[in-house]
């Protein structure tokens, strides 16, 4: 028990539970937060890594100076006990994504700031044997914590290693350019608009909100009214669309590799590429290439893309670190998490507050950066199998459909709506510059549908016009769901309850030439289970 009480022990201790929200995304078994990562991985775990042992030191040496009786020892240990509380809920909220409110976050700061001064301004000699009795516990309970310090660091380190080359290009697919002997095939455009709900578009717009994009797809494809996503989470749900697997839930290998978790037999899998509709479409003689956002399709699918570009500008490990950065500002991040968090506290604003700002400019960057690397997908004519998922309309909003621009505040979901109905006229406005929209295949979905209450109606992105456009937070499950077959000029609907897991197989149908028309789709859906 004596080395549980040890001042380099003690101190791994403290450091363990102070920069748990650096370390735990890091390690944690699902290992998401490394999967979602499209940088380099090397400086965040040194940096990571560097920390804990520059915190560990610094602790070390005040503990040991804190060994002497007096009142240095008094401070250090009171000091520390009492802040522990506060960090730990900071860093609770950090591993959750909890929103902490205010009032619980000032009060217990209060609390142990009230409860360190009477201590002090109090101190009397005769506490001397309690205060020694308490010392030793805590230094005990902070030993048993140091043990997963150990653990932690050894996971940090392995990992390290594992994630080393977790986005080195991979070589994609490549097929000469087919000869003009082969029989034209329809293209095919699969466009998913992130969290695109049917509800919002079709059936309960929100007044005065214009979606002629919307409308005019409308009036020549096939809407279904009732399609049941697949899952609520898009890194559930698109892989889910992809292979027809219904998944519950994903994991990621260090090195970051997907595994689903089959619904219906209640085992794990990998993540097979080759099982996947861009196999198919291969098979059929196309050549594929998607432009998305937030799954790492260049890692997961590079085998069976001839192109490929991903992005998630907002995946971080932590607010004040991602991997685009310097070393040396990634080596300074917990430094500039408290003093943030100090601000922030004084400010009357929560840690969340901030992050939505940040991450709304990210956002931003990341349309920009999908909306260029979809026109060169469309331009491109040889690539006639072309997966694009856009981060619109999902929240928080960017745009101001007001002033037709972007912007970062008292941007709503209907805001973010006008904005995905502006990327639907522009890529049909693309396609029909170069003469393919009417023979196209075009399917527009959401991965699933606007999650309100599920989601969002608590974040500090909540506009009042997302109170009144969703009636109170209220939430229909029902995702976008609208298929124009080629040449299809009329409007079609299907009513009845159609299961998005199809998607793959629908996707099959059209690029083997069995669907080819409304009817062929209409007829088709209604034999799904």
């Amino acid at each position: 028990m004596k080395l549980l009480t040890h001042p380099a022990v003690t101190a791994l201790g403290v450091t363990t539970l102070f920069l748990l929200g650096l370390i735990g995304p890091l390690i944690a078994p699902s290992h998401l937060a490394l999967y979602h990562l499209s940088g380099s991985t090397s400086s965040i775990f040194l940096s990571v890594l560097l920390n804990v042992l520059f915190v560990w030191l610094l602790l070390t040496g005040l503990l040991f100076w804190a060994q002497r009786p007096g009142w240095p020892r008094v401070f250090i240990w009171s000091s520390l006990t009492l802040a522990t509380p506060w960090i730990l809920v900071k860093e609770y909220a950090v591993l959750t994504d909890w929103t902490i409110p205010h009032a619980l976050s000032m009060f217990v700061f209060l609390a142990c700031l009230i409860a360190l001064v009477s201590l002090l301004l109090l101190w009397r000699p005769a506490y001397v044997p309690s205060f020694e009795r308490a010392q030793h516990f805590v230094a005990t309970l902070l030993g048993f914590a140091a043990l997963s310090g150990v653990l932690f660091v050894s996971q940090l380190m392995w990992f390290a290693w594992k994630a080393r080359s977790l986005n080195v290009p991979r070589p994609l697919h490549w097929r000469q350019t087919a000869s003009s002997s082969q029989p034209t095939k329809t293209r095919v455009i699969w466009l998913l608009l992130d969290e695109l709900s049917y509800q919002q578009v079709y059936e309960q717009r929100f007044p005065g909100l214009n979606l002629d994009a919307f409308d005019q797809l409308a009036a020549q494809s096939t809407v279904f009214t009732h399609a049941v996503p697949t899952a609520s989470y898009t890194e559930i749900a698109v892989p889910s669309l992809m292979t027809g697997v219904p998944t519950d839930r994903v994991r990621s290998s260090p090195d970051g590799f997907l595994s689903l978790h089959n619904a219906r037999t209640n085992k794990w899998q990998p993540f097979d590429p080759h099982e996947t509709i861009f196999q198919d479409a291969l098979t059929q003689g196309y050549r594929t290439g998607i432009a998305g956002w937030f799954n790492p399709y260049c890692r997961i699918l590079p085998s069976v893309l001839d192109r490929c570009f991903w992005t998630d500008s907002s995946a971080r490990v932590e607010s004040d670190l991602d991997t685009g950065q310097p070393f040396a500002k990634a080596l300074l991040a917990p430094i500039g998490w408290f003093y943030n968090a100090a601000k922030l506290f004084v400010r009357g604003r929560t840690r969340q507050d901030q992050e939505s700002e940040f991450e709304a400019r990210l956002h931003i960057v990341d349309y920009r950066d999908l909306s260029a690397a979809t026109d060169q997908l469309l331009d491109d004519s040889s690539i006639d199998f072309v997966f694009l998922h856009l981060p619109v309309p999902h929240p928080g909003g960017i745009y101001d459909r007001k002033t037709t621009s972007f912007s970062i505040h008292n941007s709503s979901y209907i805001d973010n709506l006008a904005l995905a109905d502006k990327s639907l006229a522009h890529v049909r406005h693309l396609l029909e510059q170069n003469g393919t929209w009417d023979s196209s295949a075009v399917i527009v979905m959401g991965d699933h549908s606007w999650r309100t209450a599920l989601l969002w109606s608590d974040s500090p992105t909540w506009t009042h016009e997302d109170q009144v456009a969703s009636h109170g937070g209220q939430f229909d499950d029902r995702p976008g769901y609208i298929v124009k077959m080629p040449f299809q000029q009329t409007p079609s609907r299907v009513g009845s309850r159609f299961a998005a897991i199809h998607t793959r197989a629908l996707l099959d149908g059209i690029i083997d030439g069995r669907l080819k028309t409304a009817d062929d789709l209409a007829a088709w859906a209604a034999q799904q289970p």
